[in-house]
């Protein structure tokens, strides 16, 4: 399963490639953890192939979000209005890990990290506007990994980069920004394509009406970062509304199912982020075969990171002809993007 070296070598890593000018707590407590043995045996409950760091943090938020009373809530923006310093946090983290244990190992055992973060459809709506530019139809949504399926009202949500000009829906409740880096200006259309179909796979669709469900994808946002929540907050009233069908499965063994089902007259488009990386190499193998094989009978696009690196990917096939394009370096949490 895990040993400690690997786990302390996952948590180093958090912190510098994750954390680092995001979180100032959890980049701490990543450091710490990293050297605690007896934390490290807690994490090694939680199921293969699952982002540990943010598996255990999202575990711990969870319980202190419902109501668990500890010293611990006072390190926690997501919880108290003027937190304590996270320089002194470690102690209080560890000691709750220990009074909770058993109820945090059931949570490392039973739940998935799917963070469904909002933010990265600034990036992925330049993804669909070149999409639409080339196919000229509307566009058949599969995202793999769905989880509560936000990603997938990417153009009911409206984008600004830096400047004042408007994209996407104007009238739009959730106003998501991002940066653009560097020189290249991807296709940013100042209407969005239009959509013919949603359909969104995942092992553990999420149900928003279910207040626990919900309470588990806020406790996996970082306690600093309130715009992510209010963000997540205002997706999920368009989720509520309707318009996405959500699917329990293995989306990529679902994928040909529901491809056969999307009409001519609709251009297939299969995204997914930050899902590969819970995937195995076989595994992703196997998805990209599946979408070669969609791609000898039928036009398709397939939008994804954490492949073969953690850039931003659109390759598609048109005609039976393969194209394969990096089109950009993203951000975790999509606060920026540089376009290539």
């Amino acid at each position: 399963m895990f040993n400690n070296e690997v786990l302390s070598r996952t948590f180093l890593t958090f912190a510098e490639k994750e954390c680092k000018g995001s979180s100032l707590l959890y980049e701490h407590l990543s450091i710490k953890i990293s050297r605690d043995d007896n934390l490290l045996e807690i994490c090694s409950n939680a199921r293969e192939g699952q982002p540990i760091p943010n598996l255990l943090f999202g575990a711990v938020h969870y319980l202190l979000l419902k109501g668990k009373d500890h010293p611990l809530k006072e390190y926690y923006p997501s919880i108290v209005s003027n937190p304590k310093s996270y320089k002194k946090s470690f102690e209080f983290f560890k000691g709750f890990c220990f009074k909770y244990r058993n109820e945090i190992e059931s949570i490392l055992k039973a739940r998935l990290v799917q963070t469904n973060e909002v933010r990265r459809c600034a990036y992925l709506y330049p993804a669909f506007c070149t999409i639409y530019e080339k196919a000229k139809k509307p566009l058949a949504l599969i995202e793999i990994g769905t989880s509560a399926g936000l990603q997938l009202l990417w153009d009911k949500y409206s984008y600004s980069y830096g400047h004042s000009d408007i994209y996407g829906n104007k009238d739009s409740k959730l106003k998501i920004t991002a940066e653009i880096k560097g020189e290249n200006t991807p296709i940013l259309h100042s209407t969005p394509p239009p959509v013919s179909t949603r359909f969104g796979l995942d092992l553990n669709t999420i149900d928003l009406n279910d207040e626990e469900e919900t309470l588990w994808l806020k406790s996996l946002i970082w306690p600093e970062h309130k715009e992510r929540l209010f963000m997540f907050e205002e997706a999920a009233s368009y989720i509520k509304e309707g318009q996405v069908s959500l699917v329990d499965g293995d989306g990529i063994s679902l994928l040909t199912k529901y491809v056969d089902n999307i009409p001519e007259d609709s251009v297939i488009c299969i995204f997914h982020t930050h899902v590969a990386n819970q995937m195995p190499l076989e595994m992703k193998k196997h998805l990209l075969q599946t979408v070669e094989a969609i791609g000898e009978k039928r036009d398709v696009f397939h939008i994804y990171n954490n492949i073969q690196d953690r850039y931003l990917h659109l390759d598609y096939y048109l005609d039976g002809i393969e194209s394969q394009n990096t089109i950009a370096e993203i951000d975790g949490h999509g606060r920026w993007f540089k376009w290539f």
